[in-house]
C-alpha cells in the first residue's frame, strides 16, 4: 500500500474521514476497507436494497438515497453519522457518471462536517473490465491489488447555505447570506 501514512494520520486526527474514489474501483475498495463501519450511500430502489444487504455483510453502514432521488436525505444522514464519529465513503463520479468527473456531494459533506477528504485508488494487476460507463474492474483470482492513498485535504467549512446543494436534477451554489 502506498500512502499508509495518510490513512494513519487521519485516524489519529480524531475526525472521521470522507473516503473518495472512482466508481469503477468499488469491488477491491469494498474488500480493502471492510469491517470499519464506514457509511456509504445506496439507492432507495430494489437494486439499492440488494446492494445494502450485501454491503452490510462487509461491515458497512448505509444512508439511502441517490443523486436523482433522496440525495438531500442521504447527505443529512451521512452528516449525522459523521457527527457520531463514523467515516463515510463516496464514489465521487457515481452513481451514473460521467466517468472520472467528481460530483459535488463529497465536497458538500466535507464542508458541512469539517471532516477531511481522503482520496484513494485501487488498481488490480490482472483484471477483467466491464463494458459499462465506469469501466468497473473485477480483479482476477490471485492477482495483486495496489492501493494508493493520497494526502487528506480540507474543504473550507462554511454554513450549509454557502455550499453546493441540490436544485432539482442539477446542483447549484447556495447564497452566501
Amino acid at each position: 500500500m502506498d500512502g499508509r501514512e495518510h490513512l494513519e494520520a487521519v485516524e489519529r486526527g480524531g475526525r472521521p474521514p470522507i473516503f473518495a474514489f472512482w466508481h469503477g474501483r468499488i469491488l477491491p475498495s469494498t474488500i480493502f476497507f471492510r469491517d470499519r463501519g464506514i457509511i456509504v450511500i445506496t439507492s432507495e430502489n430494489f437494486d439499492g436494497e440488494w446492494i445494502a444487504r450485501i454491503i452490510r455483510r462487509f461491515g458497512y453502514g448505509t444512508a439511502r438515497g441517490s443523486s436523482s432521488r433522496g440525495a438531500v436525505r442521504a447527505l443529512v444522514q451521512l452528516k449525522r453519522d459523521m457527527a457520531a464519529g463514523r467515516a463515510a465513503a463516496f464514489t465521487v463520479d457515481g452513481p451514473r457518471g460521467p466517468i472520472h468527473q467528481v460530483q459535488p456531494g463529497c465536497v458538500w459533506l466535507a464542508r458541512a462536517t469539517g471532516s477531511p477528504i481522503l482520496p484513494f485508488h485501487a488498481e488490480a494487476r490482472r483484471h477483467w473490465t466491464v463494458r459499462s460507463w465506469d469501466r468497473t474492474q473485477i480483479p482476477k483470482p490471485f492477482t495483486t491489488v495496489t492501493m494508493c492513498i493520497g494526502a487528506p485535504f480540507e474543504s473550507r467549512r462554511t454554513s450549509t447555505r454557502a455550499v453546493w446543494r441540490p436544485r432539482g436534477r442539477r446542483w447549484s451554489r447556495g447564497s452566501e447570506s
